[in-house]
């Protein structure tokens, strides 16, 4: 158990601005195993992180007046919140990604493109497109009514949308591992920040993330219809699905930003995927 405080921590530490400093930093200490490790852990910086901006949803839903921009605000300033916890890391990812496999089909040149910081214009376009959906998403989802059986209108935006944005956060952090799972690290590994990753995820960090999603869509299941999370869960598998199959053949692999791309891309096909079953 103390073992896997340690790598959730170093976790939150790689992948969230959360401060992990001083002597707390010294007893979860470093080393490529425990990073690599951590990997099982990422499904729990998605409830993390989706804890927050679920939380930051409702209480702007409590707050602002009650007008039909006001799922749209939340909508907006839960996403920012998200970023700022994050510094951006997959929606960094994302662009280099759009930049190197829109900027060049030969593998050699996308991948030299990708380990450019500058974000080009194919990132730049993956990039709003990518945010303007996630936010149209979650404030449609934020605008949902629910009539129960018995006819009387029930307002459940709160609940509905923070259970959307909380599984959302957590599904696809676990989708990604599979990509690990499935193919090989591509790139220059001796110097790349997703080096601790490049060995394919063993089959117990496997298990351990399947638990942390579990355990979520468990408890989103308390708002959530099965048929909506298992819609949701389908359209975010399509898209792992499609991006894998679009990085073997374009990149023969993955690099650590495939991961955030994928992250980006199954989060957003979950939020749709529970859109489009929202009245069934």
């Amino acid at each position: 158990m103390i073992q896997l405080i340690r790598e959730y921590l170093l976790a939150v530490q790689f992948f969230t601005r959360i401060p992990i400093t001083g002597r707390l930093a010294d007893w979860v200490g470093y080393s490529p195993e425990l990073l690599r490790a951590s990997a099982a852990h990422f499904p729990g910086i998605g409830v993390l992180v989706g804890a927050l901006a679920a939380a930051l949803f409702a209480l702007l839903l409590a707050v602002l007046p009650d007008s039909a921009f006001a799922p749209l605000l939340a909508a907006v300033l839960s996403t920012v919140a998200t970023v700022l916890l994050t510094g951006g890391f997959h929606e960094d990812g994302l662009a280099d990604v759009a930049d190197g496999l829109g900027g060049s089909y030969e593998r050699e040149r996308a991948l030299e493109i990708m380990k450019d910081s500058r974000v080009g214009a194919f990132g730049a376009m993956a990039l709003v497109l990518a945010l303007l959906g996630k936010v149209a998403l979650l404030a449609l989802l934020g605008s949902v009514e629910n009539v129960p059986a018995d006819g009387e209108e029930v307002l459940f935006r709160s609940s509905f949308v923070c259970a959307a944005i909380w599984s959302a956060h957590v599904v696809s952090r676990f989708l990604p591992l599979i990509v690990i799972r499935l193919l090989p690290h591509v790139g220059d590994t001796a110097s790349s920040k997703s080096k601790p990753l490049a060995d394919r995820i063993s089959r117990g960090s496997l298990l351990i993330a399947f638990v942390w999603c579990f355990a979520a869509l468990a408890l989103a299941a308390l708002a959530l219809d099965a048929i909506n999370l298992l819609v949701a869960c389908s359209f975010a598998g399509l898209a792992l699905l499609w991006m894998a199959r679009l990085f073997k053949r374009r990149l023969q692999g993955f690099t650590g930003d495939c991961l955030g791309a994928t992250q980006q891309v199954c989060e957003i096909a979950f939020y749709l995927g529970l859109a489009v079953t929202v009245n069934i």
